[in-house]
């Protein structure tokens, strides 16, 4: 499923709501991204959005409690892309960032995936 920029940047947006400093219930979330194939949430999720907003949740004091700015995630994201593209070592390095988010916010993911 092909998305255009503004459906991106919806769902990005939705999906950054699982690393802000609130009690926010997957369903919350989930609400906001029906309809859309799981798989492909997925891959935003951990791909695009968790690399740029996990270090929320890792700060002893959160800078974002209620909502990431929208038009500073899809900057901060596509940046990274940019930078990931330009480089293999950046690539091999987001591999790696990758797979330890997937393994550290797979109860998250269950989470929001279940509500789908």
């Amino acid at each position: 499923m092909a998305l255009d920029p503004s459906q991106r940047r919806r769902l990005r947006h939705a999906l950054s709501d699982a690393f802000v400093d609130t009690l926010l219930e997957p369903e919350d979330i989930a609400r906001r991204i029906k309809g859309v194939d799981a798989a492909l949430l997925e891959r935003l999720f951990f791909e695009e959005v968790a690399p740029v907003c996990h270090g929320n949740l890792l700060s002893p004091a959160p800078a974002v409690w209620t909502a990431f700015d929208e038009a500073w995630l899809e900057e901060a994201i596509e940046r990274r892309l940019a930078r990931q593209r330009s480089s293999a070592l950046r690539r091999w390095h987001e591999r790696c960032l990758i797979a330890w988010l997937r393994w550290r916010y797979a109860d998250t993911w269950r989470a929001i995936a279940g509500a789908l």
